[in-house]
C-alpha cells in the first residue's frame, strides 16, 4: 500500500492534506509533516495543508487557505482521522483521488487507498516510517522532523503511554538527528495558561472516583465561563488525573453549545466499544464520544462502572 501511496503522490501536481477537527499535535504533525516531506521531495508540486486553525498549536505551523477550484484534479490525503464525520473541511471529497493514512481502528472504511496501522503509536510515526522506506526517493528536512517529532510526543504522552514501542523510539531517534530545538518544542507543547491551571484545580477537587476505579469529571458551560476556558482547553486536561491511585478508567464530560463532548481514557479496561455506542470511537484505551442529554451522561457513567467491575473480575 505504501508504494501505491508514493506513486499517487508522484503522479499528481496538486496534493491537499486534511486531518481531523479539534486537532491535537499528532493531527498537525502528521498532516503538515507529510506536506513538508512532499514539498522538499517535489519542489514543483502544489502542496496544501487545510482545516480550521487551532490557536494553541500555531507554534507548529500555519495552515493554507485555498479555493474550491484547487481540488479539481488534486490528490487528497487525510491523516489521523478514523471516520469521515471528523474530517476537517468537507471538501476532501472534491479531489480526484482520496488516501486515508491513520493509526486508529479502521471502522469507517473510506478512500481509494487506505493505509491503517493500529500498532503505530501515532500517525506521525507512520509518516516517519513512510519516509524511511522510500528515503532514496523522499527528502526529510528539519521542518518535517520537528513536526513529526511533536506529533509522536503528543500522542505518546512524552513516550509514557502503552502505545509507545521499540519502533516508536527508533523513529523518534531518526527525527532527533535534525537540529530543531526539542526543549523549546516541549515547552510549547506543555505550557499551560494560568486560567487553565486553575481549571485543573477544579477538576482535582471535583473528580469522582468509584471504589472499582471508574471515575467521571463533568465540566459545564458555566464552569468553562467561570475559568474563562474553551472546551478545547478543558479537553486537554483529560490526562491530568491519570496518576490518581486506584484509577482504572475515566470519562470527562465537557458541555459545548449544542452537545456534550466525552473524552474516555483507561489504564486497562477497553473503552472504545463504549465510545462507539455514543457516536464516537478511537483506541482501546483512548477514545472520544458525543452525547446530548443528562440521561446519556448517566448511562455512560453506569456502563463505565460495569466495565471496571468486569475488568476487576477478569484479572
Amino acid at each position: 500500500m505504501k508504494k501505491e501511496i508514493l506513486k499517487a503522490i508522484e503522479a499528481y501536481e496538486t496534493v491537499i492534506l486534511h486531518r481531523h477537527v479539534r486537532p491535537d499535535p499528532d493531527a498537525y504533525g502528521s498532516q503538515m509533516g507529510l506536506a513538508a516531506i512532499i514539498r522538499a521531495s517535489f519542489p514543483d508540486k502544489n502542496v496544501y495543508s487545510v482545516g480550521e486553525a487551532e490557536p494553541s498549536l500555531a507554534f507548529l505551523g500555519e495552515l493554507d487557505t485555498i479555493s474550491d477550484d484547487v481540488y479539481h484534479g488534486a490528490l487528497v490525503i487525510v491523516c489521523d482521522t478514523a471516520n469521515t464525520e471528523r474530517i476537517d473541511d468537507a471538501r476532501y471529497t472534491q479531489g480526484d483521488k482520496l488516501i486515508k493514512i491513520d493509526h486508529h481502528p479502521n471502522d469507517d472504511v473510506y478512500g481509494d487507498l487506505i493505509w491503517v496501522n493500529t500498532k503505530a503509536s501515532s500517525c506521525s510515526e507512520m509518516i516517519t516510517a513512510f519516509y524511511e522506506e522510500f528515503s532514496d526517493q523522499l527528502v526529510l528536512n528539519g521542518t518535517a522532523a520537528r513536526l513529526l517529532y511533536g506529533g509522536i510526543v503528543g500522542d505518546t504522552g512524552r513516550f509514557l503511554y502503552p502505545s509507545t514501542t521499540e519502533e516508536t523510539f527508533r523513529m523518534a531517534a531518526k527525527l532527533v538527528e535534525f537540529s530543531f530545538d526539542r526543549s523549546a518544542l516541549y515547552q510549547k507543547l506543555y505550557e499551560v495558561p494560568l486560567n487553565v491551571m486553575r481549571l485543573s484545580g477544579y477538576i482535582f477537587e471535583h473528580f469522582d472516583l468509584e471504589e472499582n476505579g471508574a471515575a467521571t469529571i463533568y465540566i459545564s458551560k458555566e464552569i468553562l465561563s467561570k475559568f474563562d476556558c474553551t472546551a478545547k482547553q478543558a479537553s486537554n486536561l483529560v490526562s491530568s488525573v491519570e496518576n490518581a491511585k486506584g484509577l482504572k478508567a475515566w470519562l470527562m464530560f465537557i458541555e459545548e453549545k449544542d452537545e456534550i463532548r466525552v473524552r474516555l481514557r483507561s489504564k486497562g479496561p477497553v473503552i472504545n466499544e463504549l465510545a462507539k455506542e455514543y457516536r464516537g470511537g478511537g483506541h482501546p484505551l483512548a477514545s472520544g464520544a458525543t452525547v446530548y442529554t443528562q440521561t446519556e451522561v448517566q448511562e455512560m457513567r453506569d456502563k463505565l462502572i460495569q466495565l471496571c467491575d468486569q475488568y476487576k473480575k477478569d484479572l
